[in-house]
C-alpha cells in the first residue's frame, strides 16, 4: 500500500477527493470521462488507495484461460447472456447474486467524445435497485473525485441532469474527447 500511495500520489501527482460508502455494498459506479487507456490505471491505484473492491462485467469468453483468473482478480464478473436475458437483465442478476458488487463503467460507451451518455447504467440501477456513484478523472487538477450515492428517480432525463452536474468543469486525458 505504501508503495501504491507513493506512486500514486509522488511520483504521478494525483489526489482523491471523496470515498466510497462502506455502508453501500452495491452499486454502479460511472467513471467520466473516459478518454484514454490511462484511465484504466489511475482507476487501479485509486480502488486500491480507497480500499474498495471495485467490479466490472465482460463477456464470458474473456474469462477463459490464460486471462480468466486475471480478471476475476482484477474484479471481473462473467456476463452470460444466454438463456434470453438481455444484458440489462443479466447484469441485475448479477447484482442479486453477489453480497458486495460495484459495477463500474463509463456511460460514454466509447472513449471518443459524446453527444450523450448510453442509458444502460441508469436501467441497470433502477432495475438491481442500487445507488449510482459519480467518478471522475479529472486530469486537469490531476483528482478522482468520488460523488455522493445518488439513487435514480425513474426519470432519466431529470436524474442525468443532477448527474451531469457533478462532471462539470472535469477535463479528461484527451481534453478534445471530454
Amino acid at each position: 500500500m505504501i508503495l501504491t500511495k507513493f506512486i500514486f500520489h509522488k511520483l504521478l501527482g494525483w489526489k482523491i477527493d471523496g470515498e466510497f460508502n462502506k455502508d453501500i455494498p452495491k452499486s454502479v459506479v460511472i467513471v467520466v470521462p473516459h478518454t484514454s487507456w490511462h484511465d484504466f490505471y489511475v482507476g487501479v491505484f485509486a480502488r486500491r488507495i480507497l480500499r474498495t473492491k471495485i467490479n466490472f462485467v465482460a463477456k464470458k469468453e474473456l474469462f477463459k484461460w490464460p486471462f480468466g483468473a486475471y480478471f476475476r482478480w482484477m474484479g471481473g464478473t462473467p456476463l452470460d447472456r444466454t438463456g434470453g436475458l438481455n444484458k440489462v437483465d443479466a447484469i441485475a442478476k448479477i447484482f442479486s447474486e453477489k453480497k458486495e458488487f460495484r459495477m463500474a463503467l463509463a456511460p460514454e460507451g466509447t472513449r471518443k467524445k459524446v453527444d450523450r451518455w448510453k442509458t444502460g447504467f441508469y436501467y441497470i440501477a433502477l432495475k438491481a435497485k442500487v445507488p449510482i456513484i459519480p467518478v471522475a478523472f479529472d486530469y486537469k487538477t490531476k483528482t478522482v473525485k468520488v460523488g455522493a450515492a445518488f439513487y435514480p428517480t425513474g426519470n432519466l432525463e431529470e436524474d442525468l441532469i443532477v448527474l451531469h452536474k457533478f462532471y462539470d468543469g472535469v477535463v479528461g486525458k484527451i481534453p478534445q474527447y471530454t
